[in-house]
């Protein structure tokens, strides 16, 4: 198989696709960057899987990261400007993952530290298989940010005192590989050498499969966990939106940006 096959898709600067058999490989290209999300890079995600999901051939996606990250999540120069798209509910909002588009098991292939709203690609997959170089956080908090929507997703995945605590003790709380398997985040830990050749042989294990079979269980699974949390991702969403005018909202990026300590906002106990 060669990558002609995957010649007509949008392309982007920011992702690298590649084709290993009947798999595509997606990803997410900004090394420099820590792969960090910015609102273009999510509409390009958008229009690929869009693509993606009229491509036959495509019989399991797998999304990774270029370079030592996976995907450090929202770039703090986004969460410090005005947001010039936003989603009108949480689907919408989290529709540059590849779940809701396709009808093919995704892969997420974590092979390094996966933080934030890389934990999205992670909650949407179907298999989660982490490089023995993985890390998991949740930031949000650390930055005067409202996790409203990872953790949400998470408790399907995981433990809860794992989820829980990754998203009250922000930064400081990370899970390596090890601590992330025993909690359920992931279903394997391999060397990170071995992380692609592996998840292209769980794509090529998937392929001898009926394609309808697989397409109609794995929409069983994923409408019950829709049902589940459609509504609390909702309320999620709004909470993390009515944050943004707390002046800890600009201040957690504004800090990090530039290299010091945040100044949080008092909160009025009075009455």
């Amino acid at each position: 198989m060669t990558d002609a096959r995957i010649e007509d898709l949008p392309r982007s600067d920011d992702l690298r696709l590649r084709a290993e058999g009947s798999t595509l490989v997606v990803s997410l290209h900004r090394p420099a960057r820590a792969n960090a999300l910015t609102e273009s890079m999510m509409d390009d995600l958008r229009v690929l899987w869009r693509a993606v999901a009229r491509l036959a051939w495509v019989r399991c996606v797998v999304v990774t990261g270029s370079g030592s990250a996976f995907c450090s999540g929202a770039d703090a120069g986004m969460l410090a400007a005005p947001r010039t798209s936003v989603g009108a509910n949480a689907a919408a909002e989290l529709s540059f993952v590849p779940g809701p588009h396709l009808d093919v098991p995704v892969i997420a292939a974590v092979n390094g530290v996966c933080a934030g709203g890389g934990l999205h690609f992670v909650a949407d997959a179907d298999i989660v298989i982490a490089a023995d170089a993985a890390r998991f956080l949740d930031p949000h908090v650390t930055v005067g940010q409202v996790s409203g929507l990872e953790p949400l997703e998470l408790l399907l995945r995981a433990r809860r005192d794992a989820i829980v605590r990754m998203a009250l003790l922000g930064r400081s709380e990370v899970l390596d590989a090890d601590a992330a398997l025993a909690a359920g985040l992931v279903s394997e830990v391999v060397p990170a050498d071995a992380l692609i050749d592996h998840v292209a042989s769980l794509g090529a294990r998937i392929a001898t499969g009926s394609p309808e079979a697989i397409r109609i269980t794995r929409r069983a699974i994923r409408d019950f966990e829709a049902d589940l949390l459609r509504l609390h991702l909702d309320a999620g969403w709004r909470a993390v939106q009515d944050h943004w005018p707390h002046p800890d909202a600009a201040e957690g990026p504004r800090a990090f940006l530039e290299k010091r300590a945040p100044r949080w906002a008092i909160p009025d106990t009075e009455g």
